[in-house]
């Protein structure tokens, strides 16, 4: 299901990977904004990004706007917070999720702090764009971090399921005044096609979408997930229980008003992500949910997430949730099924 972007103007459509979606999105906001600056290894043409996101970025705009850096995290993320100091809206590019630990000095402790710290004088709107691996890539190219950045205020933490979500959140993220993390997988870049905005498509922060109604049970989820849930649902719907699946879409902002909507009518809710599921967003997400409708619920909130290990380079060792992890979490909640 592909939002309709919001504005007044005819929209049409264009079928597009998410790779393509968010290429489409710096384009787009790029045209519009000469402000816009992206900074990362190998962004520039001809590569265009490793995973081709920034494709003809360099050759549209220039490599003063799109500029391949050296192999520093420290130092592309520190030049985009100057930049942004300096009234630009720089994308920072960090090639994987895992690396991002070289420059989390200049994103927690600069970027998410300046505008707090100096009364709103001294934003620092800077987009960090970052990629997950799938397991093949081996323990330090697909980690989940994104539990770390959800405990950092003052940074929005954005994973979009799609590419029409994807080109959204984007948008929003490159027009927002706060810092924004848009964490990708490289699993959804590439795997699936939809219908996806031509022009401008912005979606707002802290929306979180129903992709499928039930009454039983709900799964809370987002990124890659989003499919286990459902594929998960279906199996569910066979020996008669009907889950409801929503898409967090960001998880800072949090949508907690859908989440709690949604469990007062199932009563029952199971969170699951691919990071790991201890000390996982499921946690928090589960947490804040016992505390508020304890009174309501049929069961505890529950959780399924990966292994706590390294990510193995191993798919048939590396404890992502599954259909079966889910069904057997959800029946083990609903007594004679």
């Amino acid at each position: 299901m592909t939002e309709r972007a919001n504005t007044d103007e005819p929209v049409s459509f264009e079928t597009m990977t998410m790779a393509a979606a968010l290429n489409s999105g710096f384009h787009v906001a790029m045209e519009g904004n000469d402000k816009i600056v992206v900074l990362g290894e190998d962004v520039a043409d001809p590569i265009g990004g490793v995973f081709k996101t920034s494709k003809g970025l360099s050759t549209k705009f220039g490599e003063h706007r799109v500029r391949a850096t050296p192999i520093s995290e420290q130092a592309i993320a520190g030049a985009a917070v100057g930049l942004a100091l300096g009234g630009y809206r720089p994308v920072a590019e960090i090639m994987f999720f895992d690396f991002i630990t070289l420059a989390m000095d200049q994103i927690v402790n600069h970027a998410a702090k300046f505008r707090y710290m100096t009364g709103g004088t001294t934003p620092s709107p800077i987009v960090v764009t970052t990629t997950i691996g799938s397991s093949h890539f081996g323990a330090q190219h697909a980690q989940s971090l994104e539990a770390w950045f959800m405990h950092t205020p003052g940074i929005n933490v954005l994973y979009p399921s799609s590419p029409a979500d994807a080109k959204g959140l984007l948008t929003t993220a490159l027009e927002a005044p706060d810092p924004s993390l848009l964490i990708q997988h490289s699993g959804l870049l590439y795997s699936t096609k939809e219908e996806v905005p031509a022009g401008r498509h912005a979606i707002p922060f802290g929306r979180a979408r129903t992709l499928r109604a039930g009454h039983h049970v709900t799964l809370i989820t987002y990124g890659t997930q989003v499919s286990v849930c459902l594929h998960a649902a279906e199996a569910l719907a066979e020996v008669g229980i009907e889950a409801e699946v929503i898409d967090l879409r960001t998880l800072v902002p949090l949508d907690l008003a859908a989440i709690e909507a949604s469990i007062e009518r199932t009563r029952r809710a199971v969170v699951v992500h691919e990071a790991t599921e201890f000390v996982g967003p499921g946690a928090e997400i589960a947490a804040r949910l016992n505390e508020r409708l304890f009174g309501e619920l049929l069961a505890p909130v529950l959780r399924v997430g990966s292994a706590y290990t390294p990510v193995p380079f191993s798919k048939s060792l590396s404890g992502y949730p599954t259909v079966d992890r889910i069904v057997e979490k959800v029946r083990s909640m609903i007594p004679d099924t």
